[in-house]
């Protein structure tokens, strides 16, 4: 019976020692990326109060964050911020790429259909993202207590940062103007959504792609999402993922600095300055992680660099495309031997190839050849042979980095400096390639367990996931390749 008692005793103050020493976490961790903003906006801009000069000021910030891969797009950067990793391994080759010689959008899932908007719109998930994210690892490491919820205007801007087991993914449908999710998540809208898209109608039918309302519907969306899902109340840490979608939509259409693009920049500094706000009084300054990035930057227009004579170059790639076909087929004879163009990828016809019984050696040669007689063009690479290119190493890491076999076009295209996809009448920006201009993008920490400051010394993208795991000691995304930096 003393013997009992003994054991008792070891045991119950075993179970003690467990309880109080269980993992320190924060009760909500927040992550917002900025599409296409570029690195040097944060000191481009006046801020206002409460903003980015709370970020600033309050956060720790890393001023040479890189992208280490290309190319350089919203799909594969929000993969690479939430999992650590690059196209080569997480899968998210492009906005679009490859499954099954079919091209698809990065979250495309016909197994799956809309919900919320018309219910006969092709269904999205994150199926086709293969590895885990900080919010799967998160669930792993607290038995699935741990819930996540992704908002974004783009729906791969909502769907890929939330990973696989989230509470929900909501985005904008541009047919049906309004907030939809997917049945990969649930049958019909909570009715938080669903009040949500009566109470704002009417600006969910404005251009919320081009306008600062865009930005304000986005934050209003996570904010519901916050109270009705009651984030950051549980036991476990959750995760909000929040994008800003119409930074990017406007860049694109307007350029980078055009009047539109920044009323959208001075609202964003608003609609920060209100969250932080929202979350120091739900969830407690020092009970949450933020942090703040892009998934990857923007280079200026033609039209913006050559009226202040500095070097710019446009090259279209559909164009490209067209004229290395009639090339081709001049010497082959055969029609359409170059099947696709995504970004500054090309993909080959094999079945053309080997309907003619063609050498395929000997037609990627030619493509390649052809591709690359533009001056705009530096290298069209091979990417099977990639090392027998007099190439620097650090573009054939990049490269390699963002190839996903079967997914991604089989032809890499590496323009000039300077140079981008478009056409010399289009005002607004593009990005896609390993240039400072696309790569290099802002990166912040702010809240639980940071202390203001800043470092120049380099550090990547990669870096974001495996630092806030680092932190909250979870295991690692299991593509992750990142290092964390605190």
């Amino acid at each position: 019976m003393e013997r009992m008692k003994k054991i008792l005793v070891v045991v119950m103050a075993a179970v003690a020692l467990c309880v109080s020493g269980q993992v320190e976490r924060p009760k909500l961790v927040v992550g917002l990326v900025v599409d296409q903003m570029r690195w040097d906006y944060l000191y481009n801009y006046q801020w206002g109060e409460g903003g980015f000069k709370t970020l600033l000021q309050d956060g720790y910030l890393f001023n040479n964050t890189i992208i280490d891969y290309v190319p350089t797009v919203t799909a594969a950067g929000h993969a690479s911020i939430y999992t650590g990793t690059t196209p080569a391994f997480h899968g998210i080759a492009g906005n679009n790429f490859l499954i099954n010689s079919r091209n698809v959008t990065s979250v495309q899932d016909d197994t799956e259909r809309g919900v919320g908007g018309n219910e006969k719109t092709r269904g999205k998930s994150p199926r086709n993202l293969i590895t885990t994210t900080i919010a799967d690892q998160l669930q792993l490491a607290t038995n699935f207590k741990s819930r996540a919820v992704g908002i974004a205007l783009k729906d791969r801007a909502a769907i890929l940062p939330a990973g696989h087991h989230p509470v929900g993914a909501y985005w904008y449908d541009g047919d049906s103007k309004a907030m939809v999710t997917s049945t990969y998540y649930c049958d019909k809208l909570p009715k938080w959504v669903s009040d949500f898209n009566k109470k704002h109608r009417d600006e969910l039918a404005s251009d919320v792609y081009n306008l600062p309302i865009g930005t304000t519907l986005t934050f209003a969306l996570a904010e519901q999402a916050l109270i009705n899902e009651k984030l950051g109340q549980g036991e476990a840490t959750d995760l909000l993922a929040i994008s800003v979608s119409n930074t990017d939509m406007c860049s694109h259409s307007f350029g980078t600095h055009s009047p539109k693009v920044d009323s959208i920049y001075w609202q964003l500094d608003r609609e920060i300055a209100h969250f932080i706000q929202v979350l120091d009084e739900r969830i407690g300054r020092g009970n949450y992680l933020l942090f703040l990035s892009a998934d990857h930057g923007g280079t200026h227009s033609y039209p913006r660099m050559t009226a202040h004579g500095l070097p710019s170059a446009c090259w279209h790639n559909p164009d490209a495309m067209k004229a290395a076909n009639e090339q081709l087929e001049k010497q082959f004879g055969v029609k359409g031997l170059i099947q696709d163009e995504m970004e500054y990828t090309f993909c080959l016809n094999h079945k053309a190839i080997n309907d003619a019984h063609l050498n395929y050696d000997k037609v990627i040669s030619a493509a390649c050849q052809a591709l690359e007689q533009p001056e705009e063009i530096q290298w069209a690479i091979d990417v099977s042979r990639i090392d027998t290119y007099p190439i620097p190493t650090i573009l054939k890491e990049r490269i390699k980095l963002g190839y996903f076999p079967g997914r991604s076009g089989e032809i890499y295209i590496v323009p000039r400096t300077g140079v981008y996809a478009g056409k010399k009448e289009w005002a607004g920006s593009n990005h896609g390639s390993w240039s400072q201009s696309d790569s290099h993008i802002p990166l912040l920490f702010m809240g639980w367990h940071i202390t203001p400051g800043e470092t120049s010394r380099l550090t990547h993208m990669t870096d974001i996931a495996a630092t806030v795991c680092a932190m909250l000691h979870v295991q690692a995304p299991n593509g992750c390749i990142g290092t964390p930096l605190f």
